[in-house]
């Protein structure tokens, strides 16, 4: 189970990574012609996606706050609900597959992380004590 969270996570990171760079590459007339929706929006979403890929894979890799982990795999979960939703309004259950398995996958992965198969910080305590 523990290599297959790492590997999902990785391929996960990349994505997103890819997802959000693209956001900023390129041009707002390019990416409102599909989705009718504000260029400052989809940059946000942009950001979002940036960050979310590197808390996939740098808390856990890094052990400082892995909790961050699941975390961000969780606000990813609800970037894909949108994502799938806005999909099917658009293009019909055909399109709506790849954000879905998506969405499934990092769902996989953030209750595998808080559940499962937890990383522990590297000074041994929880990565959420030193939040309280």
């Amino acid at each position: 189970m523990r290599y297959a969270l790492w590997i999902v996570q990785g391929l996960l990171a990349l994505l997103f990574l890819f997802a959000g760079v693209m956001k900023f590459v390129m041009t707002v007339e390019e990416m409102t012609q599909q989705v009718q929706m504000p260029g400052a929006f989809l940059r946000f979403i942009g950001v979002c996606e940036i960050l979310g890929g590197l808390g996939l894979i740098l808390p856990s890799l890094l052990r400082i706050r892995p909790g961050l982990t699941p975390l961000a795999a969780a606000c990813l979960v609800v970037i894909m609900i949108g994502a799938t939703v806005i999909s099917l309004m658009l293009g019909g259950v055909a399109t709506a597959v790849a954000p879905f398995v998506v969405l499934l996958l990092l769902a996989f992965v953030a209750y595998g992380r808080w559940k499962l198969v937890p990383i522990r910080s590297s000074s041994g305590s929880s990565a959420l004590e030193g939040a309280r």
